[in-house]
């Protein structure tokens, strides 16, 4: 639903925070009879027409699930070649991160890569800590149930070592424990290659973001497609709880 208030500005209308679920790859490249890795190669040039749309739109953070903790299971061949386009990809965009004032944070259980991947992967999240522009975030080797045993866990702890009481455990406090803590929640999850599901992506965050499917294969989504879930999450009415009416009437205060 729109809103009624005419002169709500275009900064109300644009998600602050984007996630999306890059989805379609491995079709794409069946569809083109090529090899399931040349899919990932394309969808790494959507990644960067994607950051350059959210910049343009002034969205402030955005957040790419790259590699679950299930996508282990894929075929080993496939894996691999995954661990090291990621690899490639730190690489080659790491000067222009810096260059564009974009910081980058990688999300998810990092041990399980190799020590050469780790490394990579601090090197660049070090050598972009101070700008202050876009927050780009890569969830790899995420599992949004993951996230959330590791938040309950660490907890746990504190509250074994009589640092933190059971009763002092609040959502705001549990929030500070997952990753992208000091973070928004998105306010937008787009979800490209038709399927309509989260994919144990963000549980916790998710609780009031909006959710955009998008038919269209990764390798294939483009500013147009970025613009088109934006103007979509524009027409929504969020109310977390409230009336329509109480919504409106804030608006028109």
């Amino acid at each position: 639903m729109k809103s009624t208030n005419s002169s709500s500005s275009l900064a109300a209308k644009t998600p602050r925070h984007i996630a999306i679920i890059m989805d379609g790859n491995n079709r794409w490249a069946k569809e083109r009879r090529l090899p399931g890795l040349a899919g990932h190669k394309a969808g790494v040039d959507c990644v960067r027409s994607t950051i350059e749309g959210c910049i343009e739109s002034g969205v402030e953070v955005l957040t790419l699930f790259a590699f679950s903790s299930e996508n282990w299971k894929r075929p080993p061949l496939e894996v691999k070649g995954l661990m090291e386009l990621f690899k490639i990809a730190l690489d080659r965009e790491a000067k222009r991160l810096v260059n564009n004032n974009i910081r980058l944070r990688v999300i998810g259980d990092k041990s399980a890569f190799s020590t050469s991947l780790q490394k990579k992967i601090e090197k660049v999240e070090t050598l972009t800590a101070h700008c202050t522009g876009l927050q780009l975030n890569i969830a790899a080797n995420y599992g949004g149930r993951w996230d959330i045993v590791n938040a309950a866990k660490r907890m746990a702890e504190q509250c074994v070592q009589n640092n933190l009481s059971p009763d002092d455990i609040t959502e705001d406090l549990f929030s500070s424990a997952v990753t992208l803590n000091g973070l928004p929640d998105p306010d937008l999850c787009i979800r490209t290659g038709g399927e309509k599901r989260i994919s144990n992506f963000l549980i916790w965050q998710f609780a009031y973001t909006e959710l955009y499917f998008s038919d269209a294969y990764w390798p294939d989504f483009d500013k147009s497609h970025l613009l088109a879930a934006i103007n979509d999450f524009g027409c929504r009415q969020r109310r977390f709880g409230r009336t329509s009416e109480q919504v409106e009437a804030e608006m028109n205060a």
